[in-house]
């Protein structure tokens, strides 16, 4: 459809029924989720192994075609791995993170559609039944993967660096760098007199932002009514 016909009455109470399942079945499987989260189809996010842990004002988006995957597989021979997602990260669709040892993700990056991470090939070279040698991911503060995006074993992607669509990371990336390419390599850098806004800013004041979005989605959806939600969904017309 064209637009959300949902009253706003409808929209407000779906937005509770997902916070309610994440935690009742998403928080659960973690170390530790921080305040101010915001999972999207909750539902479409798969968890395995852990300690996972999670900082706050995280946004999670999934979808039905886009699920998102984090799993800790330790190697054989590892130690239990783990993940950490810093706080105000934002994760979208199709984004999958596999840690045999460690991946740390720290404040404020985005992880676009389809981004992956793994600090493991998950198959030696030579023995295709050994699990590999894992190495350390490290993304710094504000770092932006791009769509589809690959993150190999033993890269750190330095603080404010930009990865862009398509890229695959094997080797470290600078601070304040934008790499792109197969492999990935620095294409330019960061003006450093250019001010830098990170997604933490934007909770800044988490009272005022939430008073924001119920305003602007009560006049979005302002006129919706139950009975023409119902309309559109079970006999949508031309133009809906």
């Amino acid at each position: 459809m064209r637009k959300d016909y949902r009253p706003y009455a409808a929209k407000k109470g779906w937005l509770k029924f997902q916070k309610l399942y994440t935690r009742h079945f998403i928080a659960p499987q973690l170390q530790s989720l921080g305040k101010g989260y915001v999972f999207m189809n909750p539902w479409h996010v798969r968890l395995f192994g852990g300690p996972i842990e999670i900082g706050d004002y995280s946004h999670f988006i999934a979808a039905s075609d886009g699920k998102i995957r984090i799993s800790v597989w330790p190697a054989s021979g590892e130690t239990q791995g783990r993940i950490r997602i810093g706080s105000y990260t934002l994760v979208c669709p199709g984004v999958r993170i596999s840690a045999a040892r460690q991946i740390v993700i720290e404040d404020n990056c985005m992880l676009a559609y389809g981004v992956y991470i793994t600090d493991n090939d998950w198959h030696g070279l030579y023995n295709r039944l050994a699990m590999g040698r894992p190495a350390p991911v490290h993304l710094g503060n504000n770092v932006w993967v791009g769509d589809s995006a690959i993150i190999c074993k033993g890269v750190t992607i330095g603080e404010n660096s930009i990865i862009g669509a398509g890229a695959v990371v094997v080797t470290d990336i600078a601070a304040n760098t934008v790499a792109a390419g197969n492999p990935a390599r620095v294409v330019k850098a960061l003006d450093p007199d250019e001010p830098l806004t990170t997604r933490e800013r934007w909770f800044a004041d988490p009272a005022r932002l939430s008073r924001e979005f119920m305003a602007w989605e009560k006049a979005v959806l302002k006129g919706n009514t139950f009975l023409g939600w119902l309309r559109h969904v079970l006999f949508p017309a031309k133009g809906d």
